[in-house]
């Protein structure tokens, strides 16, 4: 017990902290990731909240949030009246964060938001952005197959340098993502998010992160529809970011 109590003290601590949390259809994992969420910015600031955007959820999310809000203080509950996407809902949580740092992750329990302090520990004098990359990927080899596929792509289309372009599992200095201005709406804001990190000069730390199974609901991304929508953005990012570099000309003037 000593050498616990010893380890949790070596954690690092911060000055303030939002965690971050777009949730669509989540309402069977939503709970857990707050209750997890509260326990892991305990021991990384004294200054924290919880920010969780309702994107225009169909099932029960709603009525869980608002079950639980009396229980947590540091909860604020953004509400979507419709579906916008997940890139959206990411914006609509960092517009609403009020902290110095931003962590963000999904609300569907693929991640454990535990595991936010290894991310804080990262923190250095020299350490900018901290981001997560998976161990392995625990989802059907079909998903393993298309999400190896699009990693490799990006990675070169976009000369990306990190090693998880699509590991939701993020701590960011609010004041960078308010200098970089994120205007994807689905799910291409995580490569938007990286490559204007990285092409600002940003040093980034990696951290292994353990990634689990889906246990509620269907992954959105795997939808014929909003994967047609993210190719044709990422497109409309090539052309932003690679070919007419807008994001390095607004910085320049």
């Amino acid at each position: 017990m000593t050498g616990i109590l010893k380890k949790e003290i070596a954690h690092t601590r911060i000055s303030s902290i939002s965690a971050v949390f777009p949730a669509y259809n989540d309402g069977g994992t939503i709970a857990s990731m707050v209750a997890a969420a509260s326990i892991a910015l305990r021991q990384v600031a004294e200054d924290y909240e919880i920010v969780v955007v309702n994107d225009g959820s169909s099932d029960y999310t709603a009525e869980i949030l608002d079950e639980i809000s009396s229980r947590y203080s540091e909860l604020r509950v953004i509400t979507h009246p419709s579906n916008q996407g997940y890139g959206a809902a990411l914006r609509s949580g960092f517009s609403a964060a009020t902290k110095d740092w931003v962590f963000y992750t999904d609300g569907d329990s693929q991640y454990n938001p535990l595991e936010l302090v290894n991310l804080v520990n990262a923190l250095h004098s020299s350490v900018d952005v901290v981001n997560g990359y998976k161990l392995n990927r625990n989802d059907s080899w079909v998903r393993i197959v298309i999400g190896r596929a699009y990693h490799y792509f990006v990675k070169f289309l976009f000369d990306i340098h990190i090693r998880d372009v699509d590991c939701d599992f993020r701590l960011i200095p609010r004041r960078i993502l308010e200098e970089i201005e994120l205007k994807s709406n689905s799910g291409a804001i995580c490569l938007e998010l990286v490559k204007k990190i990285e092409d600002a000069g940003y040093v980034i730390a990696e951290v292994p992160v353990n990634h689990y199974s889906r246990k509620y609901g269907v992954s959105q991304f795997f939808v014929p529809w909003r994967i047609l929508r993210t190719l044709r953005q990422l497109a409309d990012l090539y052309w932003m970011l690679v070919v007419r570099k807008e994001h390095l000309q607004n910085k320049k003037t």
